[in-house]
């Protein structure tokens, strides 16, 4: 008799955006063995790896040379709204979190150092709201097409 092996569930896959090759580094070296990490150095390299890769979290710093993290996210809402995006900032600017939640939609803000275990409750919980969020979106599309069928049917009664 085979045994049925339950398929892997996927890892979570992150885009993570910094400037400072040790920070991508040290993310990667804590978080590769739980999701599936994807590193840019700048924010037009993050732009590339987009067009490649699915990602449900993208997380950025905030304060790096050629575009701040806030306008990265604010750029790539229109061609991918649905990852959850995640600002990272060495500075407790309060202007750039008033920016982060207005022009990047940002879920979660957070200060540098990041605490791993804090880091790892927040992807979890972006995840959580990014899962619920495409069910939901699902369950509508669902009824709307049943809805559909109903009228469809209701429409060919009436007509017989």
């Amino acid at each position: 008799m085979r045994q049925m092996i339950e398929p892997k569930e996927e890892k979570i896959r992150i885009l993570y955006v910094d400037d400072e090759e040790n920070n991508l580094q040290a993310f990667k070296a804590t978080f590769r063995r739980d999701y599936k990490i994807f590193l840019a150095i700048s924010a037009q390299e993050g732009r590339e790896l987009l067009k490649t890769q699915d990602v449900d979290i993208i997380i950025t710093d905030q304060r790096m040379p050629e575009e701040v993290g806030v306008d990265f996210l604010a750029s790539v809402i229109p061609l991918y709204p649905e990852p959850m995006r995640i600002l990272l900032t060495g500075y407790t600017d309060i202007q750039a979190v008033i920016d982060a939640i207005n022009k990047g939609q940002v879920y979660h803000y957070l200060t540098k150092p990041w605490e791993e275990d804090y880091m790892r409750t927040v992807i979890k919980n972006a995840y959580e709201v990014l899962s619920l969020r495409k069910e939901n979106k699902k369950l509508t599309d669902d009824l709307l097409k049943s809805n559909d069928q109903l009228e469809f049917l209701l429409r060919q009664n009436l007509l017989s």
